[in-house]
């Protein structure tokens, strides 16, 4: 009777444990979402939860590759490539000619879908010398399933995502791949890169002349030193 007492003790202790750390998580994704709108309780978990996800990814040193080259010269005019925003209206790409032009695949349902915030930052503290282009995609674990118009009250809502968003859009290779992604991950096309996006929120830099300079994978946070830097340059 005394060993089965035991027995009971610490299983209504560890039961009662378990209650609690789980009042507390959702107390935490609360307080996180007090001002999130229309947002899926996947959405809010992970929103939740982004800073320990980017501290353990940075921990192991997943996700964080950065290539980059300054000198190759693009063989296809990058400002002659299409581009038409979520709203349907084209968007001309030699309007941003003397900017940087920071492009991400984006998506709305990835633990990544936070750097949403960090990316609308970096748009408003250097909007004088760079534009951020995002380009919705359901390639990665569908995780961007909505359309274009959900996808713009999201991010709006949300984030206050004010920079360009353009129509969804197919970025890894295939016969439906988005004519940027094309020209991004192709070295006959922008005269050296070849690597794809490997997962949502891969940024892709091209400098003020339309010639694409780095290379920034997900883990890469848009504020970072890194990033930073490379917009300085």
């Amino acid at each position: 009777m005394i060993r089965r007492k035991k027995i009971y003790s610490l299983t209504g202790r560890a039961v009662i444990g378990f209650v609690l750390i789980l009042i507390g998580l959702v107390l935490y994704v609360s307080i996180a979402n007090r001002h999130s709108k229309n947002m899926t309780i996947r959405q809010k978990i992970l929103k939740a939860f982004y800073p320990a996800m980017m501290w353990l990814t940075k921990a192991a040193g997943t996700n964080q590759t950065i290539i980059s080259n300054k000198t190759a010269a693009p063989l296809v005019p990058f400002y002659s490539l299409p581009a038409k925003l979520n709203n349907g209206n084209l968007l001309k790409l030699e309007e941003f000619k003397g900017k940087k032009i920071l492009l991400v695949n984006t998506a709305s349902d990835c633990g990544y879908t936070g750097q949403y915030a960090g990316l609308e930052q970096l748009y408003q503290e250097h909007i004088d010398k760079l534009v951020v282009i995002g380009i919705p995609a359901n390639d990665f674990k569908e995780q961007e399933k909505g359309s274009d118009e959900a996808i713009a009250s999201f991010c709006k809502l949300n984030y206050g995502v004010s920079f360009p968003l353009l129509q969804k859009a197919s970025v890894i290779r295939g016969s439906d791949q988005d004519e940027i992604f094309q020209w991004l991950t192709n070295k006959n096309k922008n005269g050296w890169n070849e690597q794809a996006p490997t997962w949502n929120f891969c940024k892709y830099l091209v400098d003020e002349q339309g010639k694409l300079i780095y290379f920034f994978a997900p883990s890469v946070e848009p504020l970072s030193t890194e990033v930073l830097r490379a917009i300085a340059e």
